[in-house]
């Protein structure tokens, strides 16, 4: 495998990782702090053949992408916490549509404008449940560099191999964040699957697998709407099957994936006195304090999720239940923490830490990890 050396930030890797993966349109407009991801793709996208349009507005942009994919293109944009509030209408409508793409969301700190140049982890809620109606979409959180163009790129796959629009959820630590990578030469990418004969391209015999998308202009007779629809497009607004069938499968092509989305790294000791569950850069210096206790005497060990959404419970519990205390750090009054207490209960704790941009410190969750197993 050729393995090419690269000296790059977060949003650098992951604007890399979608050119890699073939992204040929991009859609967005400027905000901190992921405005030098759109720059980076204003300059190299062309240059590779790609369209690159700066929106008027997120609206319009989630738009373009969504017109975008379902002609033909691999469609990405880039944003943050305002940003990626405007877009929630229409990925909910990318959802409905079946339409793939990406969303880096690289988050700071809110409500509101908040702190614009800070980071943050105040949107995995949102990522998740940003939208009205029942809808799931696929969450990616890289915790590094190298994972923030890796998971771009996984990111593209999934969107194109289940035809749903997928999140990358990058913090502004990581977003800015300069590291030496080593990038492999060999990646694989999912190509998109094309339906070449009139037929229900929004209908599947087996829920899991997606039908192949219509491509337009060879007389395939498409029909897209946001309206509960049939296999083949038509609106059943007023039909409880139709709504309950499509709907459901839209589910059960993520739900019955589950084993290919949800990734996770573990690191430290089996069966740990104490469990520290992570993502994002918060991993960091959870890693580095893993490393310390383990020094101390203390059995510890660290699952870092790099899937936010969905989770797999089984999974999760399984590494809970070999730990005797858990701790969930985050950069946010405690969203994660919700899923691990779910499998874990009383023995999850949360530390939290918001505001300034300070990041969470390695020597602070020593401190309170001696504290809280004593």
């Amino acid at each position: 495998m050729i393995i090419i050396r690269r000296f790059w930030t977060g949003n650098i890797a992951s604007a890399e990782g979608a050119l890699r993966a073939g992204c040929n349109f991009y859609a967005g407009y400027p905000i901190t702090p992921s405005s030098d991801l759109m720059e980076y793709m204003a300059r190299e996208l062309p240059k590779r053949g790609g369209v690159f349009i700066q929106g008027e507005d997120e609206i319009a942009s989630i738009n373009m992408l969504i017109g975008a994919s379902i002609a033909g293109a691999k469609a990405m944009t880039a944003t943050s916490g305002p940003g990626f509030s405007l877009m929630q209408e229409g990925i909910g409508l990318a959802v409905m549509l079946e339409a793939p793409l990406v969303i880096v969301d690289v988050m700071r700190l809110g409500p509101a404008t908040g702190q614009a140049t800070k980071s943050g982890q105040g949107d995995l809620m949102q990522s998740r449940w940003g939208r009205h109606g029942d809808q799931v979409l696929v969450v990616y959180a890289p915790s590094s560099v190298k994972e923030a163009f890796l998971l771009t790129i996984k990111a593209f796959n999934t969107a194109e191999s289940l035809r749903t629009p997928v999140v990358v959820l990058l913090d502004e630590l990581i977003g800015h964040l300069w590291e030496v990578i080593d990038v492999p030469e060999d990646i694989e990418v999912v190509e998109r699957v094309w339906g070449s004969e009139p037929g229900a391209f929004f209908d599947s015999e087996v829920p899991e697998n997606p039908p192949p998308m219509p491509k337009l202009g060879v007389g395939l007779n498409v029909l897209y709407t946001g309206s509960t629809h049939d296999g083949y497009g038509f609106r059943k607004t007023q039909d409880p099957d139709a709504h309950n069938k499509l709907v459901r499968r839209i589910h059960r092509k993520i739900y019955g994936n589950l084993d290919r989305i949800f990734i996770y790294d573990y690191h430290g000791e089996d069966a740990p006195d104490i469990l520290f569950i992570t993502f994002g850069s918060v991993s960091r210096p959870a890693t580095e304090a893993v490393d310390i206790l383990n020094s101390d005497g203390y059995r510890v060990g660290i699952l870092k999720l790099m899937t936010l959404w969905p989770i797999d419970y089984t999974a999760l519990k399984s590494f809970v239940n070999k730990s005797q205390i858990v701790i969930v750090p985050e950069m946010n009054l405690g969203q994660l923490i919700h899923d691990v207490k779910m499998v874990g209960g009383d023995k999850v704790y949360g530390f939290n830490k918001i505001g300034g941009g300070i990041p969470i410190y390695s020597s602070e969750l020593v401190g309170y990890a001696k504290e809280v197993y004593r």
